[in-house]
């Protein structure tokens, strides 16, 4: 047990660290209009859109 509080807990969240830091680094590459938030609205308009037609269609 002392093995893991050690090495491998500290390894695994450094490497959740460095993962983290590399998904946020990588959107200075990305195009100003992919760099933004997702607008919201539209995801949930389509959602209710896909749901309500799905609901129809069984």
């Amino acid at each position: 047990m002392s093995i893991f509080r050690q090495y491998i807990a500290p390894l695994l969240v450094v490497l959740v660290f460095l993962v983290a830091l590399a998904a946020v680094s990588a959107r200075i590459f990305l195009p100003a209009d992919m760099a933004a938030p997702a607008p919201v609205g539209t995801i949930i308009h389509h959602l209710s859109v896909y749901t309500l037609s799905y609901n129809f269609n069984i």
